[in-house]
């Protein structure tokens, strides 16, 4: 049995719990508890705090982790970083009052910064040659300001509403983060297989996201314009048609190009166009 930490709450736990329900981990409750098994595969979920999640790792209170970059970084982790999950995404910035003329890293020279995130901060004002107060506190972080206990702060921003909120502004992004999957150094060689068939499963639903499946017909004279227009993974399926000068052509074309492919394609000629979600992708 395989035992993974999760983040008890929060948008990485909905990311988290929602890849896993895609990878077809199904868990035994819908109540939450601190530790849940699924119901048909070897994996038990156990929920933490996202700050304890590097070191329970690290120390083998679980086998593997799905973990904030930002937390990973900050605890100087000694669990290994299996792999990148590319959600969640966010980035570690220092804010400081609306109001402030900012012109450069100078601004922070001798002033106070709250954050949650003390060494990634140290780290990064040791390089830049800055010297301020780091204040750091747990929770709340942006109202800091406000209240007089500090200058600036240093936190996580993903939409920036939070400091809109606050009178706040970005200045300095000093790191990115993303979800990642980390993992005990010491795992056993069967726990090992069963985070590989884990990996597997992620790495389809991947795949898979913008994504989509088309299938048309077209002029058989055609074949090689469309072809170009969708090379799919290796290149299109084509069938022949009842009607000996069509095809029936199927590929794979990425969101982010669809409306531009499909419009090219029916101007060359092709017919009965149909377009399929793809939910996983076996490369």
């Amino acid at each position: 049995m395989l035992r993974i930490a999760v983040q008890s709450k929060g948008r990485l736990n909905e990311d988290t719990m929602s890849l896993l329900k895609e990878a077809g981990i199904k868990l035994s409750s819908t109540k939450r508890t601190l530790l849940l098994s699924a119901v048909d595969f070897p994996v038990e979920v156990l929920f933490l705090r996202d700050d304890d999640i590097p070191q329970s790792v690290a120390n083998g209170v679980a086998d593997a982790g799905i973990v904030g970059e930002n937390e990973y970084t900050e605890k100087g982790s000694e669990a290994e970083l299996v792999k990148r999950l590319a959600f969640s995404k966010c980035r570690l910035s220092l804010a400081i009052p609306k109001d402030e003329t900012y012109e450069g890293l100078t601004w922070f020279e001798n002033k106070t910064i709250a954050t949650s995130y003390p060494n990634i901060l140290k780290k990064f004002l040791s390089e830049k040659h800055i010297k301020a107060l780091i204040h750091e506190i747990s929770g709340s972080v942006e109202i800091a300001p406000g209240i007089g206990l500090a200058d600036a702060i240093f936190d996580i921003v993903s939409s920036g509403s939070t400091l809109v909120s606050n009178q706040l502004k970005e200045v300095e992004i000093v790191m990115k983060s993303e979800a990642l999957l980390i993992a005990n150094k010491k795992i056993s060689q069967e726990k090992r297989k069963i985070l590989n068939e884990l990996i597997f499963r992620f790495d389809a639903i991947r795949e898979a996201s913008g994504k989509k499946y088309v299938l048309l017909n077209a002029p058989k004279n055609k074949i090689k314009e469309i072809s170009e227009l969708l090379p799919g993974m290796k290149s299109p399926t084509v069938t022949h048609l009842a009607d000996q000068g069509w095809v029936s052509i199927q590929s794979v074309i990425t969101e982010k190009h669809f409306w531009e492919i499909i419009g090219k394609i029916k101007s060359i000629g092709a017919e009965g166009i149909i377009v399929v979600p793809i939910e996983k992708m076996i490369l």
